[in-house]
């Protein structure tokens, strides 16, 4: 009878333990599907969208400076000193080749037509020697030895001749000028300097009236059908970016918008990079990555400082969802896919930001509806749905 008391004692104790216990009870995570009815999706606000297929992740975002290649640049220059008397273009001028820059008066140009003149006609007359000697040795009427010196004499008054030309073609005359003063003999000091480009008078370095030295710069002119970003990558960044990778060049607000409407936006012009440098910059600890803009657009012009997004090509699926459709638990990242009953939390990673939308990677076809907007009320459903209410 004791040991029979004793056993219903321990049976007792046990069962108070178990009622007294409160029921383990299913987590709010583990509990992914939201019932809903439609009327209540429309009290909540919340408003459905499909998921978006993205091929593109954004990388980065970092300055960048617009810049003219070296090759598209030139100094506009003459060999010979003189007097200016008349400019015709001005900074931003577009000029085609062989317009008309400015006009010098220069009395050394004097000299070199004067000296081009007299090589010439020195060489007219070595021609006839020629001729006549070539004649005189075909018919066996001169020794070889003399031909041979007519010859030598004739060409060395042609090289002296060419180089006369080729001066004054350095000097900027053109070849119909050059012509001309041979058929007319007219000297003339005045010279005229030419684009030796069709492109944009970027700079200006010489007045109307003053007088400049030989090779004295004028202007500086540029072709603009091709541009440079000049992108400053922070140093712990630099292995995310390779060769090939797009870059966006991001448009400021206009006057009409404010900064507080969040308008910047990236424009449709693109780069892409196609060189990483090998050196960091020991003030600002950053790495120059040059990428070739693609495409001219009027609001992209040299020396300009801008924002950019540099993107890389993504495979899988990969989808961009606003902000708003994303909610946060425990440090984990979900959204709210329609299904019958309502919604289901889905777990997704989120590999980058672009603007108010978020690139997502999960366990997703593309094809699911999701709740683009409402998700704080979901996800107050959501948790709720293990409580005792």
């Amino acid at each position: 009878m004791r040991l029979f008391n004793k056993s219903l004692m321990i049976n007792a104790t046990v069962l108070a333990v178990f009622i007294l216990s409160p029921l383990p009870c299913q987590s709010a995570v583990s509990q992914d599907v939201i019932q809903i009815s439609e009327d209540h999706l429309n009290n909540l606000g919340i408003t459905q969208g499909k998921l978006t297929a993205v091929s593109q992740l954004p990388v980065l975002y970092a300055p960048a400076r617009v810049v003219i290649p070296p090759t598209s640049e030139y100094v506009i220059s003459t060999s010979q000193a003189g007097l200016i008397t008349r400019l015709n273009a001005a900074i931003g001028d577009k000029v085609k080749q062989g317009e008309l820059l400015a006009v010098l008066n220069s009395p050394d140009l004097l000299s070199l037509q004067r000296s081009y003149l007299k090589a010439n006609s020195e060489l007219e007359l070595g021609k006839l020697a020629y001729d006549r000697d070539k004649k005189l040795l075909d018919d066996g009427a001169i020794a070889e030895r003399r031909w041979q010196e007519t010859r030598t004499f004739h060409s060395t008054l042609a090289s002296e001749a060419n180089e006369r030309r080729q001066l004054l073609e350095i000097a900027g005359m053109t070849r119909a000028e050059i012509e001309q003063l041979q058929k007319s003999h007219h000297l003339s000091g005045l010279l005229s300097v030419r684009s030796p480009i069709t492109g944009v008078v970027i700079e200006r370095m010489a007045i109307a009236g003053s007088r400049i030295d030989p090779l004295m710069p004028l202007y500086r002119i540029a072709n603009l059908d091709e541009l440079w970003l000049e992108i400053n990558i922070p140093q712990e960044h630099i292995a995310q970016i390779k060769i090939g990778d797009k870059v966006l060049l991001e448009k400021p607000p206009t006057e009409a918008e404010t900064p507080q409407s969040n308008a910047a936006s990236l424009t449709p012009v693109t780069a892409q990079i196609t060189l990483l440098g090998q050196s960091v910059n020991p003030e600002s600890q950053t790495i120059l990555a040059r990428a070739l803009i693609k495409g001219i657009d009027p609001n992209v012009r040299p020396g300009q400082r801008i924002n950019t997004q540099i993107i890389q090509p993504k495979a899988g699926n990969t989808f961009s969802v606003p902000n708003t459709a994303i909610a946060q638990h425990e440090g984990k990242s979900f959204i709210f896919v329609r299904i019958t009953e309502g919604f289901k939390a889905s777990l997704v990673t989120i590999i980058g930001k672009q603007g108010d939308d978020s690139m997502i990677t999960g366990e997703l076809t593309g094809k699911e509806m999701i709740a683009t907007k409402g998700a704080v009320s979901l996800k107050a459903n959501w948790l709720g749905l293990g409580s005792e209410d």
